[in-house]
């Protein structure tokens, strides 16, 4: 997708402006209130950061020694490499078990596999039970945020889509759609034999799934089912559980506001002895998918530490205006800027990390301090070099960066060139001539007037400028 063509679209659209302004509003202001109550705030950042670091450096040891414990909880453990292989593993299962109806929660791995179009594919229905996720999907749309899947609705839009879906009042309130949405799944959870759900983090050392929810909906999805699937990208992993508490209150109150979930789901494998509830069979799907080879750089490892809070869609302006379908991919925002090109290509997400104001707000708000617009920077730096390597001309760009360098290193070579550069009046001889750098500059910009007499000269500094 060309991300500028659909920003023109989003820009456009004053109800998607509205909607995401009143939701983003709200969110951010819930976020300040909760992150006020935490004196510690920054340290708990710097603590998560540098435990998702020491993760990702030690990564093999701790996702072997998951496994180990997953397996002694009765689990079983499939490595998939790339999505392909995750989504055949979970297709051979359901067909094993003669499965036509699944029962998902929100997971955000679930929409990068494109899960859900492989399975109506081999004619099995999945039931997204998140009420987010579920209008996104009676829509026929994709998730635009990490947390919020359904943000770039109104509630008047919620309320005409169920009209439209199930024959309801179209001036009926939120109660009634979650009344009727809740009576509608119910069933589903009771007759389902397969629960798919994400993960949030898996404790290495006790092989722990934790999975975040306010609804209830992934823990019926877990425990009902016959049959739980988790799906996990190989990153969102803890070494030990007492560093768990640090990132709940980091993630919980970064991504809702909320002082904590209204379940936070701790899940050890398939049910035991004595137990009243739980599956018979789980497993767990450890998804690669570009991941290693993002691990590979150390400058950009530090992507992978996301714990998909949302907090920087939240504050990022680009986000702000044009939402998250705009980006035309999975993971939208200053986080889906810097990691789609990770996960896929360079040259496949070649617009993503330009989709930004490089403000810097979104590694204020991150809760594990990602360097966002270094990477971001980074990124672009790529980008262009293959852009001019395809293109067969020499950097132009870095060029003339490199020129002024020179110029501001001695006063001299600086006072000289404002000599010049009055004689000359780029922006005369760029409206006369089209410069092409001058041109492609002013698309968006105006040069300034050079003034005829500098600072110096006109405060007494000295000088010959």
């Amino acid at each position: 997708m060309d991300i500028r063509k659909s920003s023109q679209g989003a820009l456009q659209d004053v109800q998607l402006r509205r909607n995401l302004k009143h939701t983003l509003g709200a969110t951010l202001d819930h976020r300040s209130q909760a992150l006020a109550e935490v004196d510690n705030w920054e340290e708990l950042r710097s603590y998560a950061h540098q435990v998702k670091m020491h993760t990702l450096g030690n990564l093999g040891t701790y996702l072997e020694q998951l496994e180990e414990r997953i397996q002694g909880w009765g689990g079983q453990v499939f490595w998939a490499g790339s999505a392909r292989q995750a989504v055949d593993y979970i297709l051979e299962l359901a067909q094993r078990n003669e499965i036509r109806r699944v029962v998902k929660s929100k997971s955000m791995v679930g929409e990068e596999i494109h899960l859900n179009a492989a399975l109506e594919r081999e004619r099995i229905t999945p039931i997204e039970t998140d009420l987010g996720e579920y209008i996104v999907q009676l829509a026929g749309q994709t998730p635009s945020h990490l947390i919020a899947p359904a943000l770039h609705f109104s509630r008047r839009q919620v309320s005409e889509l169920f009209a439209e879906t199930h024959g309801m009042d179209p001036d009926c309130d939120v109660e009634e759609i979650t009344a009727a949405a809740r009576e509608l799944l119910r069933a589903d959870f009771l007759a389902a034999r397969l629960g798919i759900t994400g993960v949030n983090f898996a404790i290495a050392e006790s092989g722990t799934i934790v999975v975040v929810e306010n609804e209830g909906n992934a823990r019926l999805s877990m425990s009902t089912p016959q049959i739980h699937v988790a799906v996990m990208g190989i990153e969102k992993l803890l070494p030990r559980m007492r560093d768990l508490p640090a990132f709940l209150k980091l993630l919980i109150r970064s991504a809702t506001g909320q002082k904590i979930s209204s379940y936070v789901n701790l899940v050890h494998g398939i049910r035991r002895p004595g137990e009243l509830d739980g599956p018979t069979e789980f497993h767990l799907v450890l998804l690669d998918n570009g991941r290693v080879d993002a691990l590979a750089d150390e400058g950009m490892r530090q992507t992978l530490a996301c714990i998909r809070c949302g907090a920087c869609l939240n504050v990022c302006p680009v986000y702000q205006s044009i939402g998250g379908h705009a980006y035309g991919s999975v993971y939208q925002g200053p986080i889906g800027a810097i990691l789609t090109p990770q996960l896929h290509s360079e040259s496949a997400a070649d617009q993503h990390p330009f989709a930004s104001s490089l403000c810097g707000a979104c590694h204020q708000a991150c809760p594990v301090k990602i360097e966002i617009p270094q990477i971001l920077l980074k990124l672009r730096e790529t980008v262009q070099r293959q852009k001019n390597k395809r293109a067969g001309h020499l950097p132009v760009e870095q060029m003339s960066f490199r020129l002024w360098a020179r110029i501001c290193s001695k006063q001299k070579n600086y006072e000289r060139f404002g000599r010049w550069i009055r004689r000359l009046d780029p922006t005369r001889l760029s409206r006369r001539f089209r410069l092409p750098v001058a041109s492609a500059w002013m698309v968006s910009r105006d040069l300034p007037a050079i003034p005829k007499r500098t600072f110096r000269d006109q405060y007494g500094c000295g000088g010959s400028s």
